[in-house]
């Protein structure tokens, strides 16, 4: 009986299934282009809400510091959940999307990975 039942088992995963196991998510991209027109350096940053993950790693934060348009590709997940957060350099009480952390609220400031690229300007 055991070699019937292992039989059945080789058979199953030789046919491509699995027990439990789900598919490993598709790999995708997607390009935010952010302007800052607020006076002083911004630091950005990018959260998954799909998952534990952020953009750049490590905590860290991209500067803008300048009028420039900044182009950002992320690696992601295909239909991931991505926000910016954005806040001014030494002063995350001031800011734009989630904020310093991605822990503030936000309507606007979401994407999905793999369904769009989003424009956002910075303002005062």
């Amino acid at each position: 009986m055991w070699i019937l039942r292992a039989a059945m088992i080789a058979a199953f995963l030789m046919a491509g299934f699995s027990f439990g196991a789900s598919a490993p998510a598709k790999a995708d991209e997607m390009t935010w282009t952010l302007t800052s027109k607020y006076q002083y350096e911004v630091q950005v940053a990018f959260y998954s809400k799909s998952r534990n993950h952020l953009w750049p790693a490590n905590g860290e934060a991209w500067g803008l510091d300048d009028y420039g348009t900044h182009r950002f590709t992320l690696s992601c997940q295909s239909g991931e959940k991505i926000c910016y957060g954005a806040w001014a350099t030494g002063d995350s009480s001031t800011y734009w999307g989630v904020g310093y952390g991605g822990k503030q609220g936000c309507s606007t400031c979401c994407a999905i990975c793999g369904e769009e690229d989003p424009i956002k300007t910075l303002t005062e």
